[in-house]
This record gives C-alpha cells, structure tokens and sequence, in this order.
C-alpha cells in the first residue's frame, strides 16, 4: 500500500521519458500517487513503466501522442478503467522548433501550438469530469520562463508557454469551487541534454544571468509540481511558480 501526501491518487505525467517529465513522475510516485508517465514510443513507455516498477510503485507507462485525440482518448479510458480517476494532470509534453520570426515557417508555427498547447485544452476537458465528481483536483502545467521574459528566436514556443499562463488563470476560475486547482510551474534554464551542448562561452553568459550561479535540476521542477499536486497547495491556484534561480523576477 502506498504512503505519503498523495496515496490514493492517480496522476498523469505527459513527456516523461527523461529529463523534467520523468523527475516529476518519479517524485510524485515517491510522494505515494499511482503515476501514469507517457511517452511518444513503446519504448519510451517500457523504460517509465520499469523505473516506476523498481521503485514499487503502481503506475506504469503508455504510448502518447498528444496531438492524436483518439489516441488521447483511449490512453485516458484505458488509465481510468485500471486505476480510477485522474486526481493530478501535469501537462509536461512539448517540442521546440527555435527559429527568427522572418525565417520562421507555418509548420514550425503550428507544431508548437498542436504540441504545447492543444493537448492542455484537450487533457484538461478530459479528466475534469472525474476531478469535479471528487470535488478534488490537481492540474499542473509546465511552462517556461520565457512564456514571461520572451527570448528572441523562439516566438512560438514563447508564444505557447504564454498561452498556458491565460489558460491557467482563466480555468482556476472556472473550477476553484469544486476543489480543483490550477497552477503553473515556469522552470529556468535546467541542467539537460540541450544545455549540455552548448558552448562553454555561450554556458557561462548563461549562468552570469542567473544570481544562483548555477542551471537549475530537473528535481527542482519536480519539488515545485509536488507542492503544487500536495494538501499543502490546497489554497493555490492560478497561480505561476517561477523556478529559474533568480533570472527572471515578477
């Protein structure tokens, strides 16, 4: 039987193959949920399915293209037959597709909004029927701080990260009486394969804008979303969580 501040719940974790996606399925499981971590292959979904099996917990992972909604559907039918309803949905998943506005093609447009922003729409509308059945909820977006700051050469993706803030905001509105929160954690600059790679010029004026010194980890957005998803963040909602070390202040 699980412990801890989440037993009994079930949560989604979209785009948990590594990186912020799998840190947060596996801090979340830790914290007692049955967590559910997706992925865009079989493979993918295996390797979440044995991490979460080797820490005991209950959940698994699925295949999950988020921009398929018959996919989509069918992964919640089959979450909810086995596990119940869906009490905590962190809306990880995306792609980035960087490129200067006069350069920037229509694909590379509307690639980000199919992937980072519809399926929040989608999965939202999806599991809120349960969540408002429970009178209990938790929906947890993962933005950017450059949804807040913007960042040259990547007005889709800042565009979209800026469109889960509105989204935010606008359905903790909507949802607040029935015990559901919805909240938004902006994670910085993290520690990942991308930033691995940058150069070590480019690396330090990165961290020269950071007052912390340092990338952040994916356990730092991991600890934010499980305050968010815990007892402890009952009262928060509409809320935007600002994890990036200081280089970006509201």
């Amino acid at each position: 039987m699980s412990h801890g501040p989440l037993a009994g719940q079930t949560a989604l974790v979209t785009g948990a193959t590594r990186g912020i996606g799998l840190a947060i399925a596996l801090r979340l499981a830790a914290d007692g949920a049955r967590v559910v971590g997706t992925a865009t292959t079989d493979e993918g979904a295996a390797r979440i399915a044995a991490l979460l099996s080797d820490i005991g917990n209950a959940g698994t992972g699925m295949k999950l293209d988020v921009t398929d909604a018959a996919e989509t559907d069918a992964v919640l039918a089959a979450i909810e037959a086995k596990y119940g309803a869906i009490t905590i949905l962190v809306n990880n998943a995306g792609v980035t597709r960087d490129n200067l506005l006069l350069r920037m093609k229509d694909d590379e447009w509307d690639a980000i909004m199919a992937t980072n922003v519809k399926p929040a729409f989608r999965l939202a509308k999806a599991v809120l029927r349960g969540m408002m059945k429970a009178r209990h909820g938790r929906i947890i977006q993962i933005g950017s701080v450059v949804g807040s700051s913007g960042n040259a050469g990547q007005v889709n993706y800042a565009s979209g990260k800026a469109a889960l803030l509105g989204f935010t905001k606008s359905l903790a509105q909507e949802v607040g009486t029935r015990n559901i929160t919805v909240n938004c954690v902006a994670p910085g600059f993290i520690d990942t394969d991308m930033t691995r790679g940058l150069p070590e010029a480019a690396r330090e004026t990165l961290l020269s804008r950071i007052p912390l010194g340092r990338l952040g980890t994916p356990e730092d957005i991991a600890h934010a979303v499980a305050y968010l998803a815990s007892p402890g963040a009952a009262y928060v909602t509409g809320a935007t969580l600002h994890v990036n070390g200081g280089m970006y202040m509201v």
